[in-house]
């Protein structure tokens, strides 16, 4: 037996536990301001293909204008999420890139 009665078996010591731990320690209050609950809904807004919306079928390797924009400042292949592309042309992307890198139209890496 505790000294408050409850034996540390029986069903009223989970109850005098709870109100120990409730007692003990304060709740934490609700978050303040807009951010916090904006954080919890937030969802992106999604990027449009410029391929489709030009209505773009095929791309040129010999494009280097066009294709430098895909590219980061080291030299990658921006990914999907951050470029906006669709899967089909993300992937000519990816192709008409390399092509030029090899050709020697735009680097391997970055200058």
């Amino acid at each position: 037996m505790t000294s408050t009665g409850v034996t540390c078996v029986g069903p009223g010591f989970r109850s005098a536990v709870t109100t120990y731990i409730s007692e003990r320690l304060p709740s934490m209050p609700p978050p303040k301001g807009k951010r916090a609950s904006s954080k919890k809904d937030r969802r992106p807004k999604r990027k449009v293909c410029t391929f489709c919306a030009e209505r773009l079928h095929d791309l040129d390797y010999k494009d280097t204008i066009r294709l430098r924009k895909y590219i980061s400042e080291r030299g990658k292949i921006l990914p999907r999420r951050i470029s906006g592309n669709c899967a089909s042309h993300q992937r000519g992307l990816t192709v008409a890139v390399k092509r030029a890198r090899i050709i020697a139209l735009l680097p391997f890496v970055a200058a």
